[in-house]
């Protein structure tokens, strides 16, 4: 992240604080009817009809190497995008919005696996304490597995 300040759309996944810059996010919303698809891979929820678009729904959850998210009235879907493509990540609810200074953040700890920490640019500790992982859209969108379902459906 370059110097300055950024604001961060936070939200929760198993307890954890996460955030993506709010750059990133086109809006939040409450979890609508989500299609699971035959024969695609366990991080894809699925797809939703969005005012007459289909967009997929990642499990967040799972592509961060956790167990699969459980819906419930808290949870949420962080409608995201990166260049000229948009995805729905399945979060457990949301947290506050914050601002951030880009200087205080820390590289993703070394005990990460790869293709965890390669999803996030950083770790935050704010004023209070508070960690919060901070979710790299541009990479997540650039992964191997979310760009081969963009390939499938070419």
């Amino acid at each position: 992240m370059a110097a300055g300040s950024a604001k961060l759309v936070c939200f929760l996944l198993h307890g954890q604080e996460y955030a993506a810059d709010i750059a990133h996010v086109v809006e939040t919303l409450t979890v609508r009817a989500i299609t699971r698809v035959f024969l695609t891979p366990a991080w894809l929820a699925g797809i939703m009809n969005l005012r007459g678009d289909v967009v997929a729904v990642l499990d967040l959850s799972r592509l961060l190497g956790m167990p699969p998210a459980l819906v419930t009235d808290d949870s949420r879907v962080v409608l995201a995008r990166h260049g000229g493509r948009r995805a729905g990540l399945l979060v457990d609810g949301l947290a506050e919005l914050r601002s951030a200074d880009r200087g205080r953040l820390e590289p993703a700890p070394a005990t990460l696996a790869p293709e965890v920490s390669q999803l996030l640019r950083g770790i935050l500790t704010t004023n209070s304490g508070d960690v919060v992982r901070v979710l790299d859209v541009a990479a997540l969108f650039e992964s191997d597995s979310v760009e081969s379902l963009g390939k499938a459906r070419s």
